[in-house]
């Protein structure tokens, strides 16, 4: 079986939208405290069902971000 790496599975229709936040730290190369800390601070968005206890992070909001703190490293 041929695992795919995260960015792959994006480029697939067919794969999930919302991440969990351990799924999320992992796309960001950060870890669970490190993503929390993003979500607290109000720089990336969750979802979070009604009536639920769980969080989600859209891949859209995690692309974004990525593309809004692009720079070149001087």
């Amino acid at each position: 079986m041929r695992w795919l790496t995260m960015a792959q599975q994006i480029s697939s229709p067919l794969n999930k939208r919302l991440y969990s936040l351990k799924e999320s730290a992992e796309y960001l190369g950060r870890s669970d405290w490190g993503m929390r800390e993003l979500i607290w601070s109000r720089s990336i968005p969750v979802v979070k069902p009604e009536g639920g206890r769980k969080i989600f992070v859209d891949i859209v909001d995690l692309e974004a971000f990525i593309d809004k703190n692009k720079s070149y490293y001087h």
